[in-house]
C-alpha cells in the first residue's frame, strides 16, 4: 500500500507541477520538526511550482506531501561525491544525426600538409630567452630532435620563467617541479634512443587547476578545496603524459571556474598587469600569452576559454562538446563543460588536440570522431559565413577581409536570435547548484565569487522549468544545424551563449594590433565551425594567422 500511495503522490505532483528542490526542502524541514504542513505553507510555495491551487486542492495534497517530504529527506541523505555523474548526458549530434557519419572521415577539402623544415636553427648556447619563450611546438620539437635543446633545459627554463613572473601575473597555483624534471629527463632519454612519442614529446605544459593530477593539490581555485587531492590523474593529463608532454604547473582559475579571482587574488593580463586576465581559464591564458609555457589546457562552460584568450591576445580552442574527456576534472555543468588547448597558434592547438581527443569510458559523453593534424584547407572549396544579424567587430572584419583576399567565398548568414540563449544558459546554474549543493546546505560562501547566491537561487528553479529549457535548447540546436547546411564555418557572430549550448567548436586567434596603454596589444577574432570539424576551423585560422602576421608581437616583461 505504501508503494501504491507513493506512486499516486508522484503522479499527482507530476500533473500539478509540484516537487521542485526548494519546495521539497521546505517540506523536509517541517518533517524534522514533527509537524504537518499547513495550507498557508503550501500556498506560500506555489509561486515556485508555477501553479495556483484552491483551498480544496491544498487540503487534498497535505497528507500526501507530508510523505513526499520524507522521501526528499531520504534522497538528500544519500552520500554522493562531487565527481558522481548524472544519469543524463548531452548529445550535440541529436539535431543532425548525419554528423556522426560525416565526422568519421576527412572532408574532401582538407589534405595532408607537407612537412616544412624550420629555418636555420641556432646552436643552444645562443638561444635567447625570447627564442625559448615564444617558439612554436614544431620549432621546439625540431630543436629537441637535433640536439640543440633538451627537454631538461627547456623545462627548467619554463619553471624559472613561471617563478620569475608569477609575483606579477599570479597565474601559478602549484609548481610541479619534481614531476616535471622526471618527465623531462625521461623525454630526453627516449628521444636519444629513437623512441619518439610525437610532436609534444618533451614539451612543457600547464593544467588549469580543476584538472586532477595525482600527488598534487587540485584546488578548483577555492579556499574550501585548497588541500584537495585526487586519487588519480585526469584522463587529459594521462593522455598528455603518454604523448611525452611535461607537466610544469597547475595554473589558476577563478573560484569554482568563475572569473579570474581565486584564493590567492586576481590573475593578471601580461599585456596590462593592472588588468585581470579574465576567466575562468585565467592562469592558462596568462601563462601562455606571457611566454611562460608553450601550451596549457583550459576549460569552458560559458566563455572560460574564449574570454581569457581574447583578453590576453592568445590562441585558444574550445572543441566540440564530447571531443575531449573531462574525467578527473571538476564538473560545473554536465551538459556544457568542455576542455581545450590554449597555445601560441592554430598549429600548436592542433597538435595538442590530436593528443587529447577521443572516446573515454570514464566520460560517457565522449566520442571518437576524425581529427588529424597538420592538414591544409582548400579555401576554394569552402563557404565561410559572414553573420549579418549582429554587429561585426573590427577583428572579425579583419579576418573576413583577409580570407576574401585569399580567395575564400563569403556567404551572408543569420544566427538564430529568436530563442533567448542567455536565459537557457541558466541550466548551467541549476546543474552547478546540484553538484555543489553541500556548499549551499552548509552556508559555505567565503571566496566563492558570486556562486553562493547563484546556488541558492537555483534551488528555486523547478524541474519542469529546467526540462522546458532543455526542450528549447534542442530547438536552438536544430536551428544551428540548419546554419551549417549553408556554410562550413563562420566568423564572429557574438555567439558565445548559443554555441556553448549547442556544443559547436570555436577558435580564438589574434588578428590585429591596437594602440593601448601601457603597450599595444593584440585583438582577437573568433571562428566557429561545424560539430567535430576542428581540422577545418584550425586550417582556416592558420591562413588568417599567416596573413595577419600578429604572432611576432609579444608582451613586454
Amino acid at each position: 500500500m505504501a508503494n501504491l500511495a507513493r506512486r499516486q503522490i508522484l503522479k499527482m505532483l507530476g500533473i500539478l507541477g509540484i516537487g521542485n528542490a526548494t519546495f521539497q526542502r521546505a517540506l523536509a524541514e517541517e518533517a524534522a520538526k514533527g509537524s504537518g504542513l499547513t495550507l498557508e505553507q503550501i500556498a506560500s510555495a506555489e509561486w515556485v511550482a508555477g501553479i495556483s491551487l484552491t483551498d480544496e486542492q491544498r487540503t487534498s495534497l497535505t497528507s500526501r506531501l507530508n510523505d513526499v517530504r520524507s522521501d526528499s529527506a531520504e534522497i538528500r541523505a544519500i552520500p554522493i561525491r562531487y565527481d558522481e555523474l548524472s544519469a543524463f548526458r548531452f548529445d550535440p549530434e541529436m539535431a543532425d544525426p548525419t554528423v556522426a557519419v560525416r565526422a568519421l572521415k576527412r572532408p574532401d577539402w582538407l589534405s595532408d600538409r607537407p612537412a616544412v623544415a624550420v629555418s636555420e636553427i641556432p646552436p643552444a648556447d645562443v638561444l635567447t630567452a625570447d627564442d625559448c619563450s615564444f617558439l612554436s611546438i614544431a620549432e621546439l620539437g625540431k630543436r629537441l630532435r637535433n640536439g640543440s635543446l633538451t627537454s631538461v633545459k627547456l623545462t627548467r627554463f619554463c619553471l624559472e620563467q613561471l617563478m620569475r613572473h608569477d609575483p606579477v601575473l599570479n597565474c601559478v597555483v602549484t609548481l610541479t617541479e619534481d614531476l616535471a624534471m622526471r618527465q623531462a629527463e625521461q623525454a630526453d632519454q627516449e628521444l636519444a634512443s629513437g623512441h619518439d612519442r610525437g610532436p609534444l614529446h618533451g614539451i612543457p605544459w600547464g593544467a588549469k587547476d580543476l584538472i586532477g593530477l595525482h600527488g598534487y593539490p587540485t584546488t578548483w581555485g577555492a579556499a574550501h578545496f585548497r588541500e584537495q587531492q585526487t586519487k588519480t590523474s585526469a584522463t587529459v593529463a594521462q593522455k598528455l603524459e603518454q604523448a611525452g608532454a611535461v607537466i610544469a604547473a597547475k595554473l589558476s582559475l577563478g573560484a569554482l571556474a568563475m572569473g579570474d579571482e581565486w584564493f590567492n587574488g586576481q590573475t593578471k593580463n601580461p599585456w596590462n598587469p593592472a588588468q585581470g586576465s579574465s576567466g575562468s581559464s585565467a592562469g592558462s591564458a596568462s601563462a601562455v600569452a606571457a611566454g611562460l609555457l608553450p601550451f596549457a589546457i583550459g576549460s569552458e562552460t560559458l566563455g572560460s576559454i574564449v574570454s581569457p584568450t581574447r583578453r590576453c591576445g592568445v590562441a585558444g580552442l574550445r572543441p566540440t562538446f564530447g571531443r575531449v574527456s573531462r574525467a578527473g576534472c571538476m564538473a560545473l555543468s554536465w551538459t556544457m563543460d568542455k576542455l581545450g588547448p590554449i597555445a601560441r597558434s592554430a598549429d600548436d592547438c592542433g597538435y595538442v588536440l590530436a593528443a587529447i581527443h577521443g572516446r573515454d569510458v570514464a566520460d560517457p559523453t565522449t566520442v571518437d570522431r576524425w581529427f588529424q593534424w597538420p592538414v591544409d584547407a582548400d579555401l576554394s572549396k569552402l563557404k565561410i559565413g559572414r553573420v549579418t544579424n549582429c554587429e561585426t567587430s573590427a577583428p572579425d572584419q579583419r579576418a573576413l577581409d583577409l580570407l576574401q583576399k585569399c580567395g575564400a567565398k563569403l556567404v551572408d548568414i543569420e544566427l538564430p536570435r529568436d530563442i533567448p540563449e542567455w536565459t537557457l544558459a541558466g541550466m548551467l546554474n541549476v546543474e552547478a547548484a546540484c553538484i555543489f549543493q553541500e556548499l549551499a546546505r552548509e552556508n559555505i560562501s567565503e571566496g566563492l565569487n558570486s556562486w553562493p547566491d547563484i546556488f541558492r537561487a537555483s534551488h528555486f528553479v523547478s524541474a519542469i522549468d529546467y526540462l522546458q529549457a532543455s526542450r528549447a535548447r534542442f530547438q536552438l540546436m536544430k536551428k544551428m544545424a540548419a546554419v551549417f547546411c549553408d556554410v562550413h564555418l563562420y566568423v564572429g557572430g557574438s555567439d558565445l551563449g548559443i554555441t556553448n549550448l549547442t556544443g559547436h567548436p570555436t577558435f580564438v586567434l589574434p588578428v590585429m594590433m591596437a594602440e593601448m596603454k601601457p603597450q599595444s596589444r593584440p585583438l582577437c577574432c573568433t571562428l566557429t565551425g561545424a560539430l567535430h570539424d576542428e581540422a577545418t576551423l584550425l586550417s582556416v585560422a592558420r591562413v588568417i594567422e599567416q596573413q595577419a602576421d600578429v604572432l611576432k608581437f609579444h608582451p613586454q616583461h
